[in-house]
């Protein structure tokens, strides 16, 4: 790198430090303005004007002033400004990749930290793919696909400091969080941008720092109601089979039939897994795009696994059972489970990364953390979803219609009583176009949670979700909330945390538990004028890429 740029990435670097403790805060500490340090640049009007739409203005406008991806026209437009946003995070996470690598290279002596660094190697290779896209979308005219890859990116930058954090034991390691922590201003302020543009145009004057529903701001929408006939299409030829004995030219594996599909593959590439049990974990990494999974049915195809957090070196995000990071994932009629004993606290079934993905007719069974939506755009139709704590969480914008979402009882001591949280969104940025919607589904209990409801119902109590993070946004929507939704709806996380940036929303439910006159005071009715916000198109544009169920083209 030239001596210039790496006095422009030491002095940002400085400025930038005096946010840290802004960014990442310790539950339930109130949230703090960033500071604001002096800027000796001189700044132009076209960078203060779009930097004060940003969450971190004068970082924003002392890294876009030093920035050497700006032209140097003095008036640059507000595109040229929102790409030298993204550039500057681009380049920044370039760094932070070679930090992290080096640091695994050094952690032989410990596994927690070799694991930690090994996450946050695969998760910033993400990032850095996001970035990318989104870059090459803006100019091309698709904003909304630009939110959703910068939301992403910044997601998974938050996602490897968390990992970091619990492996923090030597200096090297800190130094690696602090770089990471200051990469995500920088992103985070690109995403900022992003999200002006995208509400307001090329009109730098009207753009302003993100806003949510809990601040009384909704986004445009367009056509397209709640409903959605799409899904997985009928009569897809499979490329590959998979059968226990490995016999007549089946895989044994799912592993290995997924080996098998083409690298960065443009048509899809359909799995058909036959009857059976599988124990094993499956991987679908980023460069294997458009596989889909077909089973023979619930509870007949089942693949299957126990990974926890009990287990030495385990982590949450890699004790998925099925784990699938490519573009454009499908599956359908299969089952897919963790079967991870009491005491294993989080232990995952299944964890999507796959942006355009399409769930249909299948089952997710766990305990805590069945359903990781840890990122980008999922469309879940007529699934059922099992477990107990936060079964169905992450910070994916996941639309979830026609689903049977169940509790099932605690492992240990279930006549004891619990408070269950059903969801638990992970939004970190109210910049993040994500959340989780339920539309037409039915949230009640397995036949022997509800034997262990019945008999003593005052211990057991269950919410809609809980925050795990600033800004978690769930909405459920012409649904059946039955009898074991608590009359308070919703759950706090920790004291006071989030209560005042969340949007926890409910509209035209049915069911005894849909009741709104005790619901918590920061939970929200959705105004019949905005529940439009919510449909599959305006929230995840799901008629550009969802297909058809009927009609639809085998390939």
């Amino acid at each position: 790198m030239m001596a210039s740029s790496s006095l422009f990435y030491l002095s940002l670097s400085l400025i930038l430090t005096l946010t840290s403790a802004a960014r990442h805060k310790p539950h339930p500490s109130p949230a703090k303005p960033p500071a604001k340090p002096a800027v000796t640049t001189a700044t132009s009007p076209a960078i203060q004007q779009a930097c004060a739409a940003t969450r971190f203005p004068q970082q924003c406008e002392a890294s876009l002033s030093q920035s050497q991806n700006l032209p140097p026209n003095p008036n640059p437009t507000p595109l040229q400004l929102l790409q030298s946003a993204i550039a500057l995070s681009s380049d920044n996470l370039a760094t932070a990749q070679t930090m992290v690598k080096s640091l695994h290279d050094a952690s032989a002596d410990s596994r927690n930290r070799t694991v930690a660094a090994a996450t946050c190697i695969e998760i910033l290779a993400n990032s850095h793919y996001r970035i990318s896209l989104a870059s090459d979308a803006l100019p091309r005219g698709r904003t909304k696909d630009a939110r959703a890859w910068l939301g992403a990116a910044l997601a998974y930058q938050y996602d490897c400091w968390n990992s970091l954090k619990y492996a923090n034991d030597t200096e090297m390691v800190g130094k690696t969080m602090l770089f990471i922590d200051n990469l995500e201003t920088l992103s985070s302020n690109a995403l900022s941008m992003a999200f002006s543009f995208d509400a307001f145009g090329n009109d730098t004057a009207s753009w302003k720092p993100p806003v949510t529903e809990r601040d009384g701001f909704w986004e445009a929408v367009g056509s397209g109601g709640p409903a959605s006939a799409g899904g997985v299409p009928p009569n897809l030829t499979p490329d590959v089979t998979v059968c226990n004995n490995g016999g007549d030219g089946c895989y044994k594996t799912v592993q290995e039939a997924v080996n098998a599909a083409p690298a960065n593959g443009t048509k899809r590439f359909v799995i058909y897994i036959k009857e059976g049990v599988y124990e094993e974990t499956v991987r679908i990494p980023l460069e294997k795009r458009n596989v889909v999974f077909l089973g023979d049915g619930i509870g007949k195809t089942v693949i299957t696994g126990n990974g926890n957090v009990g287990q030495q070196g385990m982590t949450t995000y890699n004790s998925a059972t099925v784990a699938v990071l490519g573009d454009g994932f499908m599956a359908k009629e299969l089952t897919v489970e963790n079967t991870a004993g009491p005491d294993a606290h989080q232990a995952v079934a299944f964890r999507l990364d796959s942006d355009l993905s399409v769930i249909e007719n299948c089952e997710f069974l766990g305990n805590q953390d069945t359903l990781y939506a840890h990122s980008l755009r999922q469309f879940y139709k007529s699934c059922r979803i099992e477990g107990s704590v936060d079964f169905i969480f992450g910070n994916a914008a996941a639309v979830f219609q026609d689903c049977q979402i169940l509790v099932r009882p605690r492992q240990v001591k279930p006549e004891k009583g619990e408070n269950n949280a059903i969801t638990a969104h992970g939004r970190t940025d109210p910049a993040e176009p994500t959340g989780f919607v339920f539309q037409n589904c039915l949230i009640n209990g397995t036949e022997e949670y509800i034997a262990l409801y019945l008999s003593k119902p005052q211990v057991h109590k269950n919410y809609l979700g809980r925050p795990w993070k600033e800004y978690s946004r769930t909405v459920f929507i012409n649904s059946i909330l039955e009898a074991l939704v608590t009359p308070q709806g919703w759950m706090p996380w920790s004291g006071d945390f989030a209560l005042k940036t969340l949007y926890y929303g409910e509209f035209e439910n049915k069911g005894t538990g849909s009741d709104l006159s005790q619901r918590v005071p920061w939970s929200s009715k959705i105004p019949a004028e905005h529940v439009l916000t919510y449909s599959v198109q305006n929230f995840i544009q799901g008629n550009d890429w969802i297909p058809s169920s009927v009609g639809s083209p085998s390939s």
